[in-house]
């Protein structure tokens, strides 16, 4: 009996490890700014891909930050190409020049959105891959939402807002510090006339601070509402119902600009893309929580809707 149990401990260990080892993994250079991983499904010829675009903030290719490790984007990469869809995923330009002391402090929110293209363009003219959808979360909606008019053939949004940046800001400040209100809205009439301020409270420096504004200003002009209406492609807007930072909302609002798009509220799924059955309390701890397992439901609204 003994040896029987043992045989099928060691047939499950070799069970698991070859469901995670279905792909294969390569580093990619896309040029001077961008570099990312590229996870390709080992019993496809020509499988589809998925480009997935970070939040804001500092964000590497796995979906964490300097004292935030969650690898959110590196569990929804491997959980897609678990299921036969290659994916690439990669550090946002400033966590490069972090790591090498080179900050731009001149960056702007299109520098991003040309990463995402230049990723976009890489891989179309590669011409391996059945179709090429692009996954933006956070942030990173809006910059896929402006890139994925290049060429992709599905645009997927996870936790993207429908309002300016500064409307969004406004609110939050809002709620959490009220006080300031007045002030925000003062210096984003300012931030919108093309004009950097140093007139701010300290307690919004690291919203307003002077190194940052000109990111703020060029972010500005987006209306992510009016940027989705513009796509020509396949749409899936999805939204957890545990978010912390985005309200449910504003994937209705983007829904509503493009009704042809597809939507879903995800019962229990938060920001970082994660389940949570109780409080505010274990949905903050779940953002340096990396041994928590992605959304099932997540995953199965992306494969579904790719295939």
């Amino acid at each position: 009996m003994k040896t029987k149990l043992s045989i099928l401990i060691l047939l499950s260990g070799f069970i698991s490890l070859a469901q995670n080892n279905s792909f294969t993994t390569n580093k990619i250079s896309i040029n001077q700014y961008v570099d990312g991983t590229l996870l390709t499904p080992t019993n496809v010829t020509r499988p589809d891909l998925a480009i997935i675009i970070g939040g804001s903030g500092p964000t590497d290719r796995d979906g964490n930050q300097s004292f935030l490790k969650n690898n959110s984007l590196k569990k929804l990469a491997e959980s897609l190409s678990n299921n036969n869809i290659a994916t690439f995923r990669y550090d946002k330009r400033v966590v490069k020049q972090i790591r090498l002391a080179q900050i731009d402090n001149n960056i702007l929110f299109d520098d991003f959105v040309e990463d995402a293209i230049s990723v976009l363009d890489y891989f179309i003219k590669s011409n391996r891959y059945n179709h090429i959808h692009i996954i933006g979360h956070s942030q990173g909606s809006l910059v896929g939402m402006l890139a994925a008019n290049n060429g992709a053939d599905g645009f997927i949004s996870i936790a993207g807002v429908a309002q300016p940046i500064d409307n969004i800001v406004i609110e939050q400040i809002e709620k959490t510090y009220p006080i300031f209100s007045k002030d925000a809205k003062r210096v984003f009439n300012t931030l919108r006339k093309g004009k950097k301020t140093n007139n701010y409270p300290a307690e919004l420096a690291s919203i307003f601070n002077k190194d940052v504004q000109g990111f703020m200003i060029n972010w500005m002009q987006y209306n992510p509402e009016d940027e989705i209406k513009k796509l020509k492609i396949p749409v899936l807007i999805l939204q957890g119902k545990k978010d912390l930072q985005v309200e449910i909302k504003e994937a209705t609002k983007l829904h509503k600009a493009l009704p042809q798009s597809k939507l879903a509220i995800i019962e229990s799924m938060n920001h970082v893309l994660v389940s949570i059955e109780g409080d505010n309390l274990e949905n903050s701890k779940s953002y340096n929580e990396p041994s928590r397992k992605i959304s099932d439901v997540l995953i199965n609204k992306i494969v579904d809707f790719i295939k």
